[in-house]
């Protein structure tokens, strides 16, 4: 195989594709920019539209996907890309006061046990697919971001408190059903 086959193989080739693997790479670079920008809390409506930007990248690049055959590089590095935005400017909120630390500590562990899941079955060759009500906890998670960023909402803050709420029991609840469907697909195969 050479390398431009591997190449091909890992970001793919049509330009729905390779455009929406720049929208995944540019969330990434731009994650610690949103984070740092809430640290700074100047300018409050820079930092919210920026989020904004980074959320629509995750549509937009998801819309472009399914354009193009799936790529290993998209499979990785989108939800990647979207736990960095989450954890990074929740953080950054929790640094400010923004936000409590305890949800932020639950979607954590949440987020890098799953990704340690399914990098754990995907190395036997067992695939744990992305399910729909994931892009739903993503999306909830991303509105309880932008609630807090939100200047409008400065004295309503308990608005972003209960949206990150939410976040979590939708973060809770995919977490599960990502685990039973681990726990499925392996009676199916019969694998261990």
């Amino acid at each position: 195989m050479t390398s431009d086959a591997t190449a091909t193989d890992l970001i793919g080739s049509s330009k729905y594709a390779l455009a929406a693997n720049g929208l995944t790479i540019a969330r990434f670079l731009l994650a610690p920019v949103l984070a740092l920008l809430v640290l700074e809390q100047n300018p409050w409506w820079l930092t919210f539209w920026l989020g904004w930007a980074l959320g629509a990248t995750d549509l937009f690049d998801g819309q472009l996907a399914r354009q193009a055959a799936p790529t290993r590089f998209g499979a990785f590095f989108d939800p990647l890309a979207d736990k960095l935005v989450v954890l990074l400017t929740g953080f950054a909120l929790v640094q400010i006061d923004r936000f409590a630390l305890l949800p932020m500590v639950l979607i954590t562990v949440r987020e890098i046990g799953i990704m340690i899941y399914r990098s754990y079955w995907g190395r036997r060759g067992l695939a744990v697919p992305a399910r729909t009500s994931a892009k739903y906890k993503t999306f909830v998670q991303g509105i309880a971001l932008a609630a807090a960023m939100c200047p409008a909402l400065n004295s309503a803050l308990w608005v972003a408190d209960a949206l990150l709420w939410l976040a979590v029991g939708f973060t809770i609840v995919t977490g599960l059903q990502y685990v039973n469907d681990g726990s499925d697909a392996l009676r199916t195969t019969g694998s261990r």
